[in-house]
């Protein structure tokens, strides 16, 4: 930590700051949701893998720089070994306001009191269905008892605001808003809807599946009374609070409503490339820095600050390209 008391930002060239950060710890899932790999995965070898040492490493850098928000990812990131050791470095670092996790939810009947005692505050987990084979077979092989497990150990270990992340998909859960905002508001939870994003070959014509988020907000507002919110929780969600409950519901949407003007985040993979956006290829490699200068972190600190200049204005997704618009997977960025 620089002895000054000044903390660096990371300021990009159009004037964005940057104080949110998104680490996949792998490649890896227990899962494999069709809007996110293809059936048959190969997997990254050990070695092309960040350490958790360096992944510590990682953040501890981008928090000397002014970085206030930490999300970790995968893959499924409760399924690397060992990364209860990562929460527990990451969530004591002075300067950090909030470390969250993106899950499927599967491994938190097992490790949930331990992830709140590690210092971690928030929780998304991904929830497309409340049907038992339509869960498996948009997730191929997940069980829906067992997240439904992981969710209420979530609520025993003292985690709120608790948030579930659904992609709705035309022709395949797309009649499943209203029943997923009711689970949502029975059991107190935030729910997140997100249009699906170009990223990866998968099975099936995302043009064919795409369900804006409009669509999905005038159907809800049908049935609930929503009232409009000015509340963030640091990401490009807008939300709206369900009257007379615990319950916001939000929406992401990159297709119907860009949300790039606001961006305040970056994203670093499990193999230590630092992208700069999610629906761009610029990137920069940290996993050389991190291996060259294995006790200096100032190469590490110069790149991450060069990387603003790269930052891009925004995304470029678009359904109407026959071929995705990235080819990376979302479970190769982190989700």
């Amino acid at each position: 930590m620089p002895s000054s008391a000044y903390t660096p930002e990371l300021i990009d060239q159009f004037g964005r700051r940057v104080d949110y950060i998104r680490l996949s710890i792998t490649d890896r899932c227990d899962f494999r949701c069709v809007y996110c790999m293809g059936e048959d995965m190969v997997f990254l070898p050990r070695e092309d893998v960040l350490s958790l040492e360096e992944c510590a490493r990682v953040v501890r850098t981008f928090v000397t720089l002014g970085v206030s928000k930490v999300r970790i990812t995968g893959g499924e990131p409760l399924v690397r070994k060992n990364a209860l050791t990562l929460f527990q470095e990451v969530g004591r670092l002075p300067g950090l306001r909030e470390l969250t996790m993106t899950t499927n939810g599967s491994q938190l009947e097992r490790y949930a009191h331990d992830l709140k005692k590690a210092g971690l505050s928030r929780i998304n987990i991904s929830m497309d269905s409340l049907d038992p084979e339509r869960f498996r077979k948009i997730t191929r092989v997940g069980d829906l008892d067992k997240v439904l497990r992981g969710i209420q150990a979530a609520k025993d270990a003292g985690f709120t605001h608790i948030k579930l992340n659904t992609v709705l998909m035309r022709g395949i859960n797309d009649t499943e808003a209203i029943p997923l905002l009711e689970f949502a508001i029975q059991h107190s939870l935030d729910i997140a809807f997100i249009e699906e994003m170009p990223l990866g070959e998968v099975d099936h014509s995302r043009g064919d599946t795409y369900v804006s988020n409009q669509a999905t907000l005038t159907l809800l507002q049908a049935h609930f009374p929503l009232i409009s919110s000015t509340e963030t929780t640091g990401g490009p969600a807008r939300y709206w609070r369900v009257a007379h409950t615990n319950t916001r519901v939000g929406f992401i949407s990159p297709h119907s409503h860009n949300f790039c003007e606001a961006c305040n985040r970056v994203r670093i993979t499990c193999k230590g490339e630092l992208y700069l956006c999610l629906g761009q290829e610029n990137k920069v490699d940290l996993m050389p820095l991190l291996r060259d200068h294995p006790h200096d972190d100032q190469p590490l600190r110069e790149a991450i600050i060069a990387s603003m200049q790269i930052k891009p204005k925004g995304h470029d997704f678009d359904l109407r390209r026959q071929a995705p618009s990235v080819i990376r997977f979302m479970s190769q960025t982190g989700g």
